[in-house]
């Protein structure tokens, strides 16, 4: 076999680490994200899909860390199959290599309908608990990311920005925003 073995990692907060991820698996090029599984739309994500070839072999901690529906999870471990790489999930010790087996199938559909109703009730307790806070009186929402001040300067700035790939970004890369939040100010 001539492909590449790579990983990929991620974490939904820029204050988690990867360190627990793939321990003692020998990787020629690793992936990192740092968002939410909600979403496909994960920039190393992309890049991995871009990158993988012929014969090469992906490595993800758990299903978990590449998808948060069956969904998506399916057509993600498609996108990598029809690469001709194949993807292995090492909690799960299950691997996909686009050869059908209905075993293999089941596994998939089982897990990845865990791992969806899994989220669901996270989501659901998260709102409930949330609910019960404000009517406490305790919960006030997320605190604002920047100050008033930093609102003026930040939209005093955007109103300059040159109309090139990138400056929106490297705007609230400046501010320690995201660009939703940078989003939010300026509207």
């Amino acid at each position: 076999m001539t492909g590449k073995r790579i990983g990929y990692k991620r974490v939904s907060t820029i204050e988690q680490n990867t360190d627990r991820q793939l321990i003692n698996i020998a990787l020629d090029k690793i992936f990192v994200d740092k968002a939410s599984g909600k979403s496909t739309e994960r920039p190393a994500l992309n890049n991995l899909l871009e990158y993988v070839r012929d014969d090469d072999q992906v490595f993800v901690h758990s299903i978990d860390r590449l998808a948060r529906n069956l969904k998506d999870l399916e057509s993600l471990i498609q996108q990598f199959n029809e690469k001709g790489s194949s993807i292995t999930f090492v909690k799960e010790n299950l691997t996909f290599s686009g050869q059908d087996d209905p075993m293999q199938n089941l596994m998939l559909q089982l897990i990845g309908a865990v791992a969806q109703f899994e989220r669901a009730i996270i989501l659901e307790r998260q709102r409930e608990g949330i609910e019960q806070a404000k009517k406490r009186g305790v919960y006030k929402g997320k605190k604002q990311s920047l100050t008033d001040d930093e609102i003026n300067l930040l939209r005093a700035e955007y109103q300059n920005l040159p109309a090139t790939h990138g400056a929106k970004s490297n705007l609230a890369k400046k501010f320690g925003i995201s660009r939703t939040t940078l989003w939010r100010y300026v509207n």
